[in-house]
């Protein structure tokens, strides 16, 4: 949806930079190079020497922005500092573009706007977004290179966000805003203790920082907004109008965006009569939103409209239904009125697809990227416990659907939605929400292994699989975005990743095309040397599908909390028949495993000449805390040590 926050794809196309000896150094970045610097950990890729911005607001509303900054480059992996981009719109001009390197050995060089590269966002999106791709020279260990550009806007929403801190110590930073007489401003801090900034004239305020310390990255840590020290500033004239997109609360940003959206929503005699044709013949209310759903998510394709005020205001749903694309924030509108259509409310619900990225304490249009659907359930609409429903106390039972997300049926929630905020905007109003996270069974798989061992060591069998959830669309999108004959490759790597060793041998999959069913896969599997003769004993690992446990947790203590994606629940049983002429000596003891956020079980049972092995694996939360790190690191330990364990055949 929103701006240019997304990470989307560029194509850059780097031209041949012309360097200067004997540059123009400024003054500033000369005078950051001669900072002494402390002792930083051996594997301290730079440093930041000195992060500046400089806003100042006219009294129209734009915006003069200077950004400056400095790095001494420690590692060759610093290299990448030398690398600069800056976006520029319609509403966003780059004035001035400049980068220095000074050498240790003395030399300097200066690269300019005029030795930029211009790069666009991928053919995909329709936007007036571009980059300007500055590359500076000899940012090599032991070197300052640093640039300073500066931007004029004229932006929808006056605020600006300063991301202060880094993957990389930070030695000084500083903030400084100047407001026109009678503008006021406020300010939010985010993983940070607020600063007092100094006055330095006349509305005109500056906030310092000093020896920031690295925020280490780590697998599955939270999103980078949610641990590093972030700072946002408010402004805006005293008198300014109490429905603009400025003005300090989320009540006052949903009556807005309502404002912004009013007047989307109608339709045309035609649009009327193909919402009829759709729901005719509905058994009951979930299957007319079902339908209605279904036909908004597959037969519009998305494309997205960024240009101007359109990376905000949703285009008319009759402009949507006529074209048959649009983005996030125009398919939401589209579905709305067709369900408005059949007597059905809905409601915009403003979100980021990256969790924990908005700040609640700084109400902002600049937190979102998308823009999804809460649907008010009729009373009669029977749902089920797994259904990402938001209770809400004055509307009821709000069922949230993503009609951009071909691969979330309705009844799911894509992963990154889960358990996060969202502004829901009603007729007039907004209001911050927190979206559910889906129960494990909403995400699930079930393998049920029927397996035969033989005296030689080598193990053969089936391997049935079934799928619902992120389980299902993540290996439904995987197959259909490569052709038929290149399908049995991943199958392949799935079987290995369960099985060291095992070899496919035949493979059937289910539901592939059916996005709103579950899916299934069917395994023929052999693996050579699965058991192995020791003296008069023939030893076999009954875990044969696949490692619950991780090792991320391994090496250095961790800093960051751990995020997973789902809540999920997975399930093993697995048959092996043993050789009629060996007995059974031992086999493993059944494992519990119980923390508030996972279960671990595992049972074992022995019958005739048959082995039977069962798990099960509940992962019920997503935000794993730092206190409970420990705790996750000791039921991975437990699981991979019952994942190890051996049964023991006595061989006559």
């Amino acid at each position: 949806m929103l701006n240019r926050a997304l990470g989307l794809g560029m194509t850059l196309s780097i031209v041949l930079l012309s360097v200067y000896a004997l540059a123009g150094t400024p003054d500033w970045l000369r005078e950051a190079a001669k900072a002494p610097l402390a002792k930083y950990p051996d594997d301290t890729d730079a440093v930041v020497l000195l992060q500046e911005r400089l806003v100042t607001v006219s009294p129209d509303g734009r915006v003069h922005s200077t950004y400056r900054k400095a790095f001494k480059v420690l590692r060759p992996s610093g290299r990448s500092k030398g690398m600069l981009y800056v976006y520029f719109d319609s509403q966003t001009e780059i004035t001035s573009l400049k980068g220095w390197a000074l050498t240790a050995s003395g030399e300097e060089y200066e690269v300019k706007k005029g030795d930029a590269a211009t790069a666009g966002y991928s053919e995909e999106l329709y936007s007036d977004t571009r980059y300007q791709v500055l590359q500076i020279p000899a940012a090599q260990p032991g070197n300052v290179v640093g640039y300073e550009y500066q931007q004029l806007e004229r932006p929808f929403v006056l605020q600006a966000q300063w991301p202060f801190q880094d993957e990389i110590p930070v030695r000084h930073a500083r903030f400084v805003l100047e407001l026109p007489p009678s503008w006021t401003y406020a300010a939010s801090w985010r993983n940070h203790q607020p600063v007092i900034p100094q006055q330095t004239g006349d509305n005109r305020w500056t906030w310092e920082l000093s020896d920031i310390e690295a925020v280490r990255s780590e697998p599955e840590m939270p999103n980078w907004r949610a641990v590093a020290g972030h700072f946002g500033v408010s402004f805006s004239p005293k008198a300014s109008d109490s429905s603009s997109p400025n003005n300090g609360s989320w009540a006052q940003l949903g009556r807005w965006y309502a404002q912004t959206a009013n007047g989307r929503r109608e339709l045309t005699s035609a649009m009327r009569a193909k919402a009829r044709e759709i729901s005719a013949g509905g058994a009951n209310p979930m299957e007319t939103i079902q339908r209605l759903a279904s036909y908004v998510q597959h037969n519009v394709r998305y494309v997205a409209i960024e240009i101007g005020i359109g990376g905000y205001q949703p285009h008319a749903a009759p402009e949507v239904f006529a074209s048959g694309y649009g983005d996030c924030k125009d398919k939401a509108t589209l579905l709305s009125a067709l369900l408005h259509e059949v007597g059905i409310d809905s409601y915009y619900v403003l979100i980021n697809n990256n969790r924990d990225y908005l700040s609640p304490d700084f109400p902002s249009m600049l937190a979102f990227n998308h823009v999804i659907l809460a649907i008010l359930l009729p009373d009669p609409a029977d749902t089920t416990s797994t259904m990402p429903i938001l209770r809400h106390e004055k509307l009821g039972r709000l069922l949230l659907f993503d009609p951009t997300d071909d691969s979330t049926p309705l009844g799911y929630l894509p992963p990154s939605l889960q358990a996060s905020q969202g502004l829901l905007v009603t007729d007039g109003e907004g209001e911050l929400v927190s979206t559910p996270l889906l129960p494990p069974l909403a995400n699930r798989i079930h393998r049920t292994a029927k397996l035969s061992l033989e005296t030689t060591g080598v193990l053969k069998g089936t391997i049935e699989e079934i799928r619902f959830g992120p389980f299902a669309t993540t290996l439904r999108d995987n197959l259909l975005n490569l052709p038929a004959k290149q399908r049995q490759t991943i199958l392949q790597s799935m079987l290995t990743e369960m099985i060291d060793g095992a070899v496919l041998t035949g493979a059937r999959v289910g539901g592939l095309h059916d996005s709103e069913a579950a899916m299934t896969v069917s395994y023929d599997v052999t693996v050579p040397a699965y058991a192995q003769h020791t003296g008069n004993l023939f030893l076999f690992r009954p875990c044969v599908l696949g490692h619950k446990g991780s090792s991320i947790l391994e090496g250095k203590p961790r800093q960051q909390p751990l995020v997973f994606p789902y809540a999920a629940s997975e399930r093993d049983v697995v048959e092996i028949s043993l050789p009629a002429e060996y007995s059974i000596d031992e086999a493993p003891k059944d494992a519990t495993y119980s923390f508030p956020f996972a279960d671990y079980k595992t049972e074992t049972k022995i019958s005739a000449h048959e082995l039977h092995y069962s798990r099960t694996y509940e992962r019920k939360e997503v935000r794993i805390p730092i206190e409970k790190i420990e705790d996750l690191k000791k039921l991975y330990s437990d699981i991979a040590d019952d994942e190890r364990a051996y049964a023991i055949l006595q061989v006559p």
